[in-house]
């Protein structure tokens, strides 16, 4: 993980480029540069609809609503569904409610019903 790796660095003494400690950003921002890949939390497999939590990866939340995964990331932006990352890079972990679904699927309805109007 990011925290751990600029954790490690700092213990041992090694600074940035610039002389300062690193952060878990720096880190990421090197991995992201060098095309090093992060640790996944479900090791090599591929992200499971639901976590052992209960919460929700992108793909399912996408899923049991019936969107797709970039709307999952709008929702997130916006508020209107809250997750989490153990660090940047890391999957999401989506917590929905099934009365959150339900009201997102009208919201949804809602939506279409009017851009079918207004064409």
């Amino acid at each position: 993980m990011d925290r751990q790796i600029a954790k490690k660095l700092n213990d041992e003494g090694i600074r940035s480029a610039r002389g300062r400690p690193f952060t878990y950003e720096n880190v990421w921002l090197l991995r992201h540069r060098w095309g090093i890949p992060t640790a996944k939390i479900n090791g090599v497999a591929a992200n499971p609809t639901r976590w052992p939590d209960g919460t929700y990866s992108v793909q399912g939340a996408a899923a049991a609503i019936g969107v797709t995964a970039q709307t999952i990331f709008d929702y997130l932006a916006q508020g209107l569904i809250s997750g989490r990352q153990s660090t940047k890079g890391q999957p999401w972990q989506i917590s929905l409610s099934s009365d959150q679904i339900d009201q997102l699927q009208s919201r949804l309805q809602r939506i279409r019903r009017s851009r079918r109007g207004a064409s």
